[in-house]
């Protein structure tokens, strides 16, 4: 056994020394890299791929899911700051499904569920035990609906409930309270109406709480609701909102500009700019008025009329004797009277007339435009390199007629040439396609240059190989032994008679000296 495994090994290493040494190197770095390719396949399709099931754990959220998969069998990786566990990605499903039907995911509030799932004793709970698993229920409960609110990631809430007094009335009854502390989740930023839906929800969740009693929280400040002046958030989206309006209409002006505009000069020898100043100051107003039904008469309708009409008549003595005569009569008086007729007669008339009673209740435009320019900009005919004068009075004349309506409502009165400085006309001839674009990096020479030298590399580098092989196989042709050149072995045949004397010569040949004995037999091939 030992000689035939000797023989294994001579020919073996016989076969090695056939190689040149490129083909030794080149066999030897081929099945390294095939053992090294296997190794790698074999790591990668032998480990087990982790997916992240869990985020924004708290610590009793995580230790409840870590007992539940050890008691599993399921392998599972904790983060380094235990909010995060990671299983493996064909379990993770399974898991989810799981643990989200269980009801493990509380992030660290216990609702009413888990806090009076079972009692404490065989016989009941006390008073107090009662009490504080009730706040504490409570607080996990409503910590649960505000995570389920929009943007927010995490919730902490306290509430404080007072005692209840029999003998007091509900409005002499203390009142609750409540902090709120919440985490939003990145780049999200809460609206005024989201804040207001924060407040509201803790108020409706929590018994005798007024708005208040509440104070929400956040890591950068103070949440307010409406009633506590809490406007930040819509004044931001109503600035926004100014904002969007105010590009809204100065791209309205500018495209009714450049469709007008085109006409004359073409759609794409025109570029127009406009500016605007708006004013978004919404104006309430109450008119009470009151106006003839007859305008023309000034006179509103009869609603009613009384005439009066009174006649006295009578006797009475007429004026008689000398006037002045008598002692403490009055010069050029008559001193008496005789009797005489006398009559009496009076008018009166009332007529009732009822007006239009006119009430207004006038809103204003919420947006009115304060001040406006429009820039033109217009390429001028082939061949010339400005537009004609008259042209560009008339495009400037449109100009201006669109700007006085819109600055119709402003309040201020423009004259003719304060709108011609609102207005400008420029003629400029346009940078078109068809001229050669800034060189910003290399010419196409260079380009051509490089591309041609590349190309000679790979070329080059591409006959070397061949040449490289072919030498390298003319080598290994030269080093294969010649059979002419063989020493034979002295092998006396015809002194041996006995044919096992020649194959027990022929048997000890090959095994101390088996490269004569191949030589050997060559030998008799060829002479065959």
């Amino acid at each position: 056994m030992n000689e035939r495994i000797a023989q294994y090994r001579e020919k073996v290493v016989q076969y090695w020394n056939n190689f040149s040494k490129k083909q030794k190197t080149l066999f030897i770095s081929t099945v390294g890299i095939i053992l090294l390719a296997i190794i790698l396949l074999t790591i990668q399709f032998s480990k087990t791929d982790y997916e992240v099931a869990f985020t924004g754990l708290d610590s009793t959220d995580a230790a409840g899911i870590m007992t539940y998969l050890d008691s599993n069998g399921t392998p599972y990786k904790l983060s380094s700051d235990g909010a995060s566990i990671s299983v493996p990605s064909t379990d993770a499903a399974r898991v989810k499904v799981d643990i989200g039907s269980q009801g493990m995911l509380q992030s660290g509030s216990i609702g009413f569920d888990k806090a009076f799932g079972s009692s404490s004793s065989v016989i009941g709970m006390t008073d107090q035990e009662f009490n504080v698993k009730y706040k504490s229920a409570l607080n996990g409960e409503v910590e649960q609906l505000l995570e389920r609110m929009n943007g927010v990631q995490n919730a902490k809430v306290l509430i404080n409930l007072p005692a209840q007094n029999v003998f007091a009335s509900s409005e002499e009854q203390e009142r609750a309270s409540a902090s709120v502390v919440l985490d939003f989740k990145p780049g999200f930023r809460p609206t005024q109406d989201n804040i207001d839906g924060y407040f509201n929800l803790v108020k409706t969740a929590i018994p005798n709480l007024p708005i208040e009693n509440i104070t929400v929280s956040s890591e950068e400040n103070e949440l307010l609701p409406s009633g506590k002046g809490g406007t930040s958030g819509s004044l931001t989206g109503a600035v926004q909102e100014n904002l969007n309006l105010q590009k809204k209409f100065e791209s309205d002006v500018k495209q009714s500009v450049q469709q007008f505009l085109s006409k004359l000069t073409g759609p794409d020898k025109i570029d127009v700019l406009v500016a605007s100043k708006l004013n978004f100051d919404q104006v309430r107003s109450n008119e009470k008025l009151v106006t003839p039904v007859d305008e023309e008469n000034m006179k509103g309708i009869e609603i009613s009329a009384q005439k009066v009409q009174n006649t006295y008549s009578g006797t009475a003595n007429p004026d008689g004797g000398i006037a002045g005569t008598g002692q403490g009569d009055v010069p050029g008086y008559p001193s008496s009277s005789s009797g005489g007729g006398s009559t009496s007669e009076e008018n009166s008339s009332t007529i009732n007339y009822e007006v239009n009673h006119i009430t207004r209740d006038i809103v204003s435009s919420p947006y009115v435009v304060k001040d406006l320019t429009i820039n033109v900009l217009l390429e001028p005919p082939t061949g010339q390199n400005s537009l004609d004068q008259p042209t560009q009075d008339a495009i400037a004349k449109i100009l201006k007629n669109i700007v006085a309506s819109y600055l119709a409502d402003s309040g201020v009165t423009y004259t003719d040439a304060q709108l011609a400085q609102k207005v400008s006309v420029l003629s400029q001839t346009f940078q078109s396609g068809d001229q050669p674009a800034p060189k910003t990096g290399l010419s196409s020479m260079w380009l051509w240059g490089i591309g041609a030298v590349a190309l000679l590399a790979v070329g080059t580098a591409g006959f070397l190989i061949y040449r490289n092989r072919k030498r390298a196989k003319e080598e290994e042709e030269e080093d294969l032994p010649l059979p002419v050149a063989t020493e034979f072995p002295s092998v006396t045949l015809e002194s041996v008679t006995n044919e096992n004397q020649v194959r027990k010569q022929l048997e000890t040949l090959a095994k101390k000296k088996p490269d004569e004995f191949v030589n050997l037999l060559r030998t008799w091939l060829a002479e065959e």
